[in-house]
C-alpha cells in the first residue's frame, strides 16, 4: 500500500494564531476553530480583569488596591505571578501554533498524537520573534517591581542610614549642671516607643536635616509632627523652631536625671548629635543615626504629650534633587521672600526674593524658599516649610511616574535622602490614610515667641539667640488642636504669626475683670497677660466703652490682631505714640463697663 502524503494542514496560518494568542490568552485557539478550548484558556485572565476592573471603578476599593502597591510582601507576590504568567503565555502561545498546523478535521485534545501540516519556515521565524518579545514585555513589568521593591527595602533598611560619627564633643561629659549622680555610662535601657496600631493617632515626627558635604555636623533644623486622626481624617502639623532650649525629657531616660530639672539644655536641634553619641544617656539599641532619630522623637513627645511613633528624615540636599526629578513643584507664596545672606555650599552667599503668589520652583528655589530665615520670623519659615511639603505631597502625578527613567531617578534620589523607622508592613495602610486626608482642615501650630517661648538675643549675657519654651502653653496648644472650630483654629494662626504682646487692665469694679480678658485673649492665640502698670488697674475707671490702644505704628504689622478685637470688643482701636513703650507690636487694653463678658471654654 502507497504511503500517504502528508494532509494539507487548514485554512489557518499558524503564525497569526501565535500572535493573537500573544495579544490575549486564547484568541489564537479560536481563530483555529477550538473555541471551548479558547474559553478555558482566557476565562482565568478574563476573571481576574473583570475583578480588578470591578475594584477600579469603586473608589475605596480603588483607593486599597493603589495602596498595595507600596508593600513588599505583594510587590514580591506580583514578581512571582508576573514569572507564572510568563510561562502560562508561552505555553498558550505555542499551543495556538500547534493547533492551526493541524489538518482541518483534526480536533485533538491536550496530549494526543497529532498529524500536522509541513513546517513553514517563515511561521517559524514568527513563532520564535513572538517567544522571543513575550518575555519582554513580562521583563519590563519585572523591572518596575524590581525598582519598587528597591525603593521600599531601602526606606527602612539600616545600611542606607546616613553615616555619622560622633564628635568630641557630643561623646564627652553633659555640658549642664547635673541634677542626680547619674553618669553618662549607666546602664538603663529607654522604653520604646508604642507601635502604631491602625486605630489611634499616628504621630509621625518630620526631619530636616542640614548635613552639608564635608561637614561633620548633623542639624536636625526643620522638626515638624504630622498628627493624624484615622478616624476623622484631620490632621495636624506642629513645627518647633530649631533654636528652642528647655524641651523636657522622659523622666525614664537617664538623661533626664542627669540634666537639670529634666530639661535639655541646649537647642532642640543639637539633640540628636548629642544622643547619638551619648549611648549611656540615651540607651537606645542600634547605630548612632537611630540613637539620635528616638531621642529626638522621645523628647518631642514628652513636649506634646504625644506618643510619636516613627520618624521621616530628609536631607537637605537630598530634598532639592527630589523636587527635581519631579519637575518641580508649584507653591502658593503667602507673603515675599526676601534675603540676602542665604548660604549655598560652595558658593557665596545668594540673594533671594520670591514674590507672593502661585510660583513654579525648582528644587534649589523651594529649598530656599523653606530655609530661609534672615529677613522673616521663625513662625513665617515653619509656614513655608510646611507650604512645601504640602504642595509636593498634592502634585505627585502617579502618571510622570510611570515613565522609567524619572522613577528610576527618584528612586535614586529617595534612597540617599530618606530614611525612615516606619515598617514597610504599615506602608499601605499609610499611603491609604494619605488618600482620605481632610487637607482643607489642616490644623497648623508654629510653636514661636512671645506665646509659645521666651526669646533671648542679648550677646551680654551670653545669650546668642535662644527659645525658652512656655510647656503649660504648647501642650494646651497640643490638648486643643483638634477640639476646637477649623475657623477659630485658623484665627488662632494668624493672629500668632503677628506676635502681638497684649496687657489688658481693669477699668471698672469688677474684680476678675482683666483676668477673664485674659483667658479669653489667650484662648484666641494671642499673648496676653494682666498688666503691671498701676497694679493692673486703669488709671481711670468707670469708662463706658473698652480702650484699645495700639502704640509706635505697630498697627501696620498687626491687621489681623486688630480686626480681632475691633470685631470681639466692638470698638476702634486708638493709635498713640508713647517713647517709654519700648516693647515691639504692644496693644493694650483697658476694660470698661460696657467690655463683654467673656467666657472661656473649659480644657
Amino acid at each position: 500500500m502507497q504511503p500517504q502524503p502528508p494532509q494539507p494542514s487548514g485554512p489557518h496560518s499558524p503564525f497569526v494564531a501565535a500572535f493573537l494568542s500573544f495579544l490575549f490568552p486564547g484568541l489564537g485557539q479560536a481563530y483555529a476553530g477550538h473555541r471551548l478550548r479558547a474559553v478555558a484558556l482566557a476565562a482565568p485572565l478574563v476573571l481576574v480583569i473583570a475583578l480588578v476592573g470591578g475594584m477600579l471603578v469603586n473608589k475605596p476599593s480603588r483607593d486599597w488596591l493603589i495602596s498595595q502597591f507600596v508593600s513588599t510582601n505583594v510587590l514580591t507576590v506580583l514578581l512571582a505571578l508576573n514569572g507564572l504568567l510568563l510561562v502560562y503565555r508561552l505555553v498558550v502561545i505555542v499551543d495556538a501554533y500547534r493547533l492551526a498546523r493541524l489538518p482541518a478535521a483534526v480536533a485533538p485534545s491536550l496530549g494526543s498524537p497529532r498529524r500536522r501540516g509541513n513546517l513553514q519556515p517563515l511561521g517559524v521565524l514568527g513563532l520564535l520573534a513572538v517567544l522571543v518579545v513575550t518575555p519582554l514585555a513580562h521583563a519590563g513589568v519585572a523591572r518596575y517591581d524590581l525598582l519598587a521593591l528597591d525603593a521600599l527595602n531601602g526606606l527602612t533598611s539600616s545600611a542606607n542610614e546616613p553615616s555619622y560619627v560622633p564628635s568630641a564633643t557630643d561623646t564627652t561629659g553633659a555640658t549642664a549642671t547635673a541634677g542626680s549622680t547619674s553618669t553618662p555610662g549607666s546602664t538603663a535601657t529607654a522604653q520604646p516607643i508604642p507601635q502604631w496600631t491602625g486605630t489611634g493617632r499616628l504621630n509621625i515626627l518630620l526631619v530636616g536635616v542640614d548635613q552639608r558635604p564635608g561637614d561633620t555636623s548633623f542639624n536636625t533644623d526643620t522638626m515638624i509632627v504630622a498628627s493624624i486622626d484615622p478616624v476623622t481624617k484631620q490632621i495636624g502639623m506642629f513645627s518647633l523652631p530649631r533654636d528652642t532650649e528647655g524641651v523636657p525629657l522622659p523622666p525614664s531616660w537617664p538623661a533626664a536625671a542627669y540634666y537639670a530639672n529634666g530639661l535639655y539644655p541646649g537647642k532642640i536641634n543639637s539633640l540628636w548629635a548629642r544622643a547619638a553619641g551619648a549611648p549611656g544617656l540615651f540607651p537606645f539599641p542600634g547605630s548612632a543615626y537611630n540613637r539620635g532619630m528616638q531621642a529626638l522623637k522621645g523628647a518631642l513627645g514628652a513636649l506634646y504629650q504625644l506618643n510619636i511613633q516613627y520618624y521621616v528624615a530628609v536631607n537637605f540636599q537630598g530634598f532639592e534633587n527630589i523636587i527635581d526629578t519631579l519637575g518641580g513643584v508649584t507653591v502658593d507664596v503667602q507673603m515675599p521672600v526676601s534675603d540676602d545672606q542665604l548660604p549655598v555650599p560652595g558658593a557665596n552667599d545668594q540673594n533671594l526674593y520670591i514674590l507672593p503668589g502661585i510660583q513654579h520652583m525648582t528644587g534649589q528655589q523651594a529649598l530656599a524658599y523653606a530655609r530661609s530665615r534672615h529677613a522673616s520670623s521663625d513662625f513665617d519659615r515653619a509656614q513655608r516649610q510646611q507650604r512645601v511639603i504640602l504642595s509636593v505631597r498634592e502634585q505627585m502625578n502617579l502618571s510622570s511616574l510611570l515613565d522609567f527613567s524619572t522613577l528610576e531617578a527618584l528612586v535614586t534620589d529617595v534612597k540617599g535622602a530618606v530614611h525612615t523607622d516606619i515598617p514597610s508592613s504599615l506602608f499601605p495602610s499609610l499611603v491609604s490614610l494619605g488618600e482620605q486626608l481632610d487637607l482643607n482642615n489642616l490644623r497648623s501650630l508654629v510653636f514661636t515667641p512671645p506665646r509659645f517661648a521666651v526669646e533671648c538675643n542679648n550677646p551680654a549675657l551670653s545669650c546668642y539667640y535662644s527659645l525658652t519654651a512656655k510647656i503649660a502653653p504648647i501642650r494646651q496648644a497640643i490638648k486643643d488642636a483638634f477640639t476646637i472650630p477649623a475657623a477659630l483654629a485658623a484665627s488662632r494662626a494668624r493672629v500668632q504669626a503677628e506676635g502681638a504682646t497684649v496687657d489688658v487692665l481693669n477699668g471698672t469694679s469688677n474684680l476678675g475683670m482683666a483676668s477673664n480678658v485674659v483667658a479669653w485673649l489667650q484662648y484666641q492665640g494671642l499673648d496676653a497677660e494682666v498688666s503691671t502698670i498701676n497694679g493692673g488697674h486703669a488709671t481711670t475707671l468707670g469708662n463706658p466703652q473698652t480702650i484699645i490702644t495700639v502704640y509706635n505704628g505697630a498697627e501696620a504689622d498687626l491687621p489681623e490682631t486688630i480686626k480681632l478685637l475691633q470685631a470681639q470688643f466692638g470698638v476702634t482701636v486708638v493709635t498713640k505714640d508713647d517713647p517709654s513703650i519700648t516693647t515691639q507690636d504692644f496693644v493694650l487694653i483697658e476694660t470698661g463697663t460696657a467690655t463683654p463678658s467673656f467666657k472661656t471654654p473649659s480644657g
